[in-house]
C-alpha cells in the first residue's frame, strides 16, 4: 500500500464523489415529479410486511437518477486521469448492462403493467454473458490472479478467472436486488462498501480505476439517499439495485481485489443466504421456516424493529465488516 498520496490527488477524488453526488441529488429530486406524473408506482407485494402496503405509488426506478451521477462522476475521473480509461469505461458498462436487465424487469411491471420482465433464464443468461465479457476484457489487461486478503498474496486462477468474475457478478448483482427492500437499506449498505473501496482503491497507488470509481459510487448513492431514506420518496427499482451490484463487482474487479466482497458486503450475502436457506427448509421440512420472512431484513422488521432501526443497525455492521476488510489488505 502507498501512503503518501499527494493533496492534489484526494483533491481530485474528492471532486468525483461530489459530482456523482450533486448529479445523482439533482437528477433524483427532477425524476420524482416525472416518475409520480407518468404514474410509475412501486407495486408492493402483498406476501411482503403489511406495513409496506402504504407504500405502494411511490415513485420507483430511481435507480436511473444514481447511474446518471455515478456517469458524470467517472467522466470527471477520466478526465482527472484518476485510472486507465479502459477500466472506468468496463465499470460503467457493467452498470448499465446490469441495469438494463433490471429496468426491463421494472418497465414491463410498471409501465406495461404486467407482472413479469425477462425469465429468470432470460436474465441468467444475459448476467452470464455480462461477466464472461467483463472476465475476458480482465484476462487482456490484467491476467488472471486475484488477491487473497489476510495472507497477503496473489493466486494466478488461469481459465477459472472466467466462471470466477461471472459467479462474483451474478452474486454480487442478485444479492444486492435482494436487500432492496427497506428505505435507505441498499443504498446505505452500497455507500459504505464503495467508499471502503474508494479508500483501498486510493492507498493501492494513485491514480486508481477502483479509487475512481468507488468515490463516484459512493457520491451517487449518498445523492440518492437524500431521498431515498425513511420515509423514501423514490425508489431505486430493480433498475438500481441491478445496476449497483453491477458497478460494485465491477468495481472491486478492476482493482483485483475481488475476495474483499464477501467481506465489506457480507451483508449483501446474508441477505442471500437467508433467501436460499429460507426457500430450501421450506421445501425439505413440507412448510417449515427458519425466519419469520425473507430476506432477512424483514425477519428483524417482523419481530419488532421499525426499519430505521433495522438499516441503521446495518449500516453499523457493513461498517464494521469493512474495517475488518481493510486489516486483511493493509
Amino acid at each position: 500500500m502507498n501512503y503518501a498520496i499527494e493533496s492534489s490527488e484526494i483533491i481530485k477524488y474528492s471532486l468525483t464523489a461530489a459530482v456523482g453526488f450533486l448529479v445523482s441529488m439533482l437528477c433524483t429530486g427532477r425524476l420524482i415529479p416525472y416518475l409520480r406524473h407518468k404514474q410509475f408506482g412501486q407495486f408492493i407485494r402483498e406476501e411482503g410486511p403489511e406495513a409496506h402496503l402504504a407504500k405502494a405509488g411511490t415513485p420507483t426506478m430511481g435507480g436511473l437518477a444514481m447511474a446518471a451521477g455515478i456517469t458524470a462522476a467517472v467522466i470527471l475521473a477520466i478526465i482527472l486521469g484518476l485510472g486507465n480509461a479502459g477500466d472506468l469505461i468496463a465499470v460503467l458498462l457493467s452498470m448499465y448492462a446490469f441495469g438494463a436487465v433490471g429496468f426491463i424487469d421494472d418497465y414491463n411491471k410498471i409501465a406495461k403493467k404486467q407482472n413479469e420482465g425477462l425469465t429468470p433464464r432470460q436474465k441468467l443468461l444475459l448476467q452470464c454473458l455480462f461477466g464472461v465479457l467483463l472476465a475476458l476484457f480482465m484476462m487482456y489487461r490484467e491476467g488472471t490472479s486475484v488477491f487473497i486478503p489476510f495472507i497477503k498474496t496473489r493466486v494466478d486462477m488461469g481459465w477459472f478467472y472466467i466462471p470466477f468474475v461471472v459467479f462474483i457478478e451474478l452474486a454480487m448483482t442478485n444479492s444486492v436486488n435482494l436487500t432492496d427492500g427497506l428505505d435507505g437499506l441498499a443504498s446505505s449498505q452500497a455507500a459504505i462498501v464503495a467508499c471502503t473501496f474508494a479508500v483501498l482503491g486510493i492507498l493501492q497507488g494513485s491514480p486508481s480505476a477502483m479509487g475512481a470509481s468507488g468515490q463516484a459510487v459512493f457520491g451517487a448513492a449518498v445523492g440518492f439517499l437524500m431521498y431515498n431514506r425513511y420515509p423514501a420518496q423514490i425508489f431505486m427499482g430493480d433498475t438500481g439495485s441491478m445496476g449497483l451490484g453491477g458497478v460494485l463487482s465491477a468495481m472491486a474487479i478492476v482493482g483485483g481485489m475481488e475476495w474483499l466482497l464477501p467481506i465489506a458486503g457480507a451483508i449483501f450475502v446474508i441477505e442471500a443466504l437467508s433467501v436460499i436457506i429460507q426457500v430450501g427448509y421450506f421445501k425439505l421440512s413440507g412448510g417449515k421456516r427458519v425466519f419469520r420472512m425473507a430476506p432477512i431484513h424483514h425477519h428483524f422488521e417482523l419481530g419488532g424493529l421499525h426499519e430505521t432501526k433495522v438499516v441503521k443497525r446495518f449500516c453499523i455492521f457493513t461498517f464494521v465488516c469493512c474495517i475488518i476488510a481493510v486489516i486483511s489488505v493493509i
